[in-house]
């Protein structure tokens, strides 16, 4: 994924005519052309735009197409210069390489040929972005863990970041979402980072058991208390003693069982069914919901005063269809840990096609359904190349997403250029993705953002 918001072209040349010949040729591509009548205005423009590509002309007036290599390098060593020149010699090609130029162009050259000189440079740029934004990520990962929750979604890194930011703290943390979101992975990451990592993590879902069973495994009991309460019984949260007790989907937990919890987190002691003696507590307590909490309390099925002793931290987790610029990276990272649960199987791979058609899909059972899909695929590829076929019915069954027509108006802002160019480019390749996003010169990840920003989702 490139860093920068287009492919950003600087063009120099001390000839109008030519730059204006440029200029269509390059617009007609799809790049942001500046232009730039000598080397010193190219200089300032380097400064203030930062282009992705530069082309200049060497021989000009003044300042020099070597003086802009040389100021292109101190602004940003990874920028691609092409220099242009009628009168080609052998000193000047090797002093234009040592000083770091990407390609030596003799005049007069093709149109297809600059364009692909251009177009590998800009690649050669982006694929430098790519591997310096790898290698960030994986020296933070490095430097938080490996369990730490994948995403580079920025509603998703918010979120992380927040949770690392709180996860020293004992406060209380609500987890919002829908299933699948991966609520738990988060709970479990931020007790890793917090104080109490060397303690338990017990978790248990409020939705799972029947009230009377819930109590007894949240609070304990004693002996006798119950039919089949043959012992004495110590509660989850007494047992998570200097740990993290996760409680999920608590807008299932019943009203009277909200009393006891509230109870709980209030003195910070619980009453084992069928006791009246209060067992103290250390325990911090993360709790999650794919609820609207707010609606429940209207509606008289969740206490208003447990809502905001859990509420002290509110952390709330994207749905995937929100942030499907990490598919591609869920993906590889379920694939590769496929590959080492299973060292006698190659690692599975995925073709093109099948990662348009997972970022297509909306995935409603989220991040939890795209493991769960992947392994399916996988299962049934055999060890072979992972086609669209091989993913579930739901997945190549359901709808694809639609494009937004329209005209952009008259002398349009760049951001409306940029749109009417994607929609152009979609409907020119059919609405398939990937093969838009080669046209475009970005990956699917970069356009699917593009697409998210311009309301061209469904």
């Amino acid at each position: 994924m490139s860093t920068t918001a287009s492919k950003k072209i600087l063009l120099v040349d001390d000839e109008t005519g030519i730059l204006d010949t440029l200029s269509i040729l390059f617009r007609g591509e799809g790049y942001d052309v500046f232009t730039a009548l000598g080397g010193k205005e190219a200089m300032g423009i380097m400064a203030q735009e930062k282009p992705d590509v530069v082309v200049t002309d060497i021989r000009m007036p003044g300042t020099t197409g070597l003086d802009v290599l040389s100021f292109a390098r101190e602004v940003d060593p990874e920028t691609p210069v092409i220099l242009m020149t009628a009168q080609a010699s052998l000193q000047s090609a090797v002093r234009a390489v040592n000083e770091g130029a990407y390609y030596y162009l003799q005049k007069p050259f093709a149109n297809d040929e600059l364009l692909a000189i251009c177009r590998r440079a800009w690649e050669a740029r982006t694929l430098k972005a790519e591997n310096r934004e790898l290698r960030q990520e994986i020296k933070k990962r490095d430097s938080r863990g490996a369990d730490r929750p994948i995403g580079k979604c920025r509603a998703f890194t918010e979120v992380l970041e927040l949770g690392e930011t709180v996860a020293p703290t004992d406060s209380t943390i609500l987890l919002s979402g829908e299933s699948g979101t991966g609520k738990e992975v988060l709970a479990r990451y931020i007790h890793r980072l917090s104080h109490r990592s060397d303690g338990p993590f017990f978790s248990i879902n409020c939705g799972a058991l029947p009230e009377s069973l819930l109590e007894s495994e949240l609070f304990g009991h004693v002996k006798g208390s119950f039919t089949g309460a043959v012992k004495d019984k110590e509660g989850l949260l007494v047992a998570a003693e200097g740990g993290t007790f996760f409680l999920d989907e608590i807008g299932e937990m019943s009203p009277a069982t909200q009393v006891k919890l509230l109870r709980a987190l209030q003195e910070r002691e619980v009453i084992p069914v069928g006791s009246t003696d209060a067992v103290p507590v250390d325990v911090r307590i993360i709790a999650a919901t794919n609820r609207d909490l707010e609606e429940e309390i209207s509606q008289g099925r969740f206490r208003t005063d447990l809502y905001y002793r859990l509420n002290v931290i509110a952390l709330h987790l994207p749905p995937l269809r929100d942030r499907r610029e990490d598919v591609p990276l869920l993906t590889r990272f379920f694939l590769e840990r496929m590959a080492r649960e299973n060292p006698d199987v190659d690692a599975p791979t995925l073709s093109e096609e099948t990662m348009e058609t997972l970022l297509d899909y909306d995935w409603p059972g989220n991040v939890r359904e795209l493991e769960n899909a992947l392994e399916r695929a996988a299962v049934v590829a055999g060890g072979a190349e992972i086609r669209s076929d091989h993913l579930p019915e739901r997945i190549l069954e359901a709808p694809k997403p639609r494009l937004v027509q329209g005209e952009p108006p008259p002398n349009p802002p760049m951001e409306v250029i940029e749109r009417a160019y994607i929609e152009w480019v979609l409907r020119a390749e059919d609405g398939n993705k990937s093969r838009a996003a080669e046209v475009l010169g970005i990956d699917p990840s970069t356009l699917y953002r593009k697409l998210n920003r311009y309301g061209l989702n469904p």
